[in-house]
């Protein structure tokens, strides 16, 4: 086993800009890259691995070959692949939206719910994302809101920086505003409800479908809860900050000057999204090299490992 450089699926959704391959990197054709999805085993896109004798074949081709121990005993509770990894570019807002849970969505779509987070990788001056209602509202109310067009008179939009995180629990009401780039950890799932999407119209010419009854069978009708935030560590030549726990996922943003150890050991496999900066990853005799926007995924068992360089990153593992 040795560590896994991947290359992405790409997204061109309507709201997308260009700043992934523009100041990222990413080798895509697409006018817009609204999305890459770094780290995934979806069915609707797949990373690909780019290094040693693997090299070719999908993350989710090599998991079956290896055997699922490679992504370690806590991944064990899950059926598939537990999460999904992306980049998301919103040159414009994206669709009012929300995720169902495991229980609907495995009643109704045939796969899991979706709990996710956001990390704000960057934003422009000004810009603001829905997070939530800003008051209990009852269903009807958000029925006829959603009707009449007012929805976003009763949502809660908040103004973000680069560094702010959000937990976006399955039910949340949600959507990313234009002007901003976000890391997002979720399950892994792609079932989305469509509730309000400014009147657009997709390449075919035609408005995008809404979901309006899924959304009020799954919506919480509440202001969504605060995510406490937990101060840095530093240690070992890192700092370390926790940004989001559940059981669906835990990743950390880590802080690197010069080198810092790490251990994937066999209760999980890691992944790491390199945010900025220039690295290499040594893993014994095995070493990659990551680039801003570049992603690795250490397999569970594979030991110490050493990031060198100065970078800042977001490791993904399962507790």
């Amino acid at each position: 086993m040795y560590p896994l450089k991947l290359t992405p699926a790409f997204k061109d959704y309507l709201w997308g800009g260009t700043r992934l391959r523009d100041d990222y990197g990413k080798k895509c054709d697409f006018d817009k890259v609204a999305e890459s999805w770094e780290l995934s085993c979806h069915k609707d896109g797949n990373s690909v691995i780019a290094n040693g004798e693997s090299a070719g074949m999908t993350l989710s081709d090599y998991i079956v070959k290896e055997g699922k121990s490679i992504l370690g005993t806590n991944c064990e509770r899950f059926e598939n692949f537990p999460v999904l990894i992306k980049l998301i570019d919103a040159k414009d807002n994206l669709s009012v939206q929300v995720h169902p849970d495991n229980e609907y969505a495995m009643r109704v779509e045939g796969e899991y719910g979706k709990t996710e987070m956001w990390y704000v990788v960057d934003c422009d001056e000004g810009a603001t994302l829905l997070y939530g209602f800003k008051n209990n509202v009852t269903k009807e109310e958000f029925a006829e809101r959603i009707k009449n067009n007012t929805l976003l008179e009763i949502t809660n939009a908040v103004p973000v920086k680069k560094g702010d995180v959000f937990f976006i629990e399955s039910g949340t009401l949600h959507a990313i505003g234009k002007g901003i780039l976000i890391a997002e950890i979720q399950q892994n799932s792609n079932t989305t409800y469509r509730v309000y999407d400014y009147g657009r119209v997709g390449a075919d010419g035609k408005t995008r479908p809404l979901h309006i009854e899924k959304a009020l069978d799954v919506t919480k009708l509440c202001p969504a809860k605060p995510y406490p935030t937990v101060a840095p560590m530093t240690e070992n030549g890192c700092t370390k900050q926790l940004l989001s726990k559940c059981e669906y996922f835990t990743v950390y943003k880590l802080n690197i000057d010069d080198s810092a150890d790490f251990n994937a050991d066999n209760t999980s496999f890691e992944c790491l999204l390199n945010l900025e900066g220039s690295i290499k990853l040594v893993c014994g005799d095995n070493e990659i090299s990551l680039e801003k926007g570049e992603t690795a995924f250490i397999p569970a068992g594979c030991g110490k490992y050493t990031i060198m360089g100065k970078c800042e990153a977001i490791l993904t593992r399962i507790d």
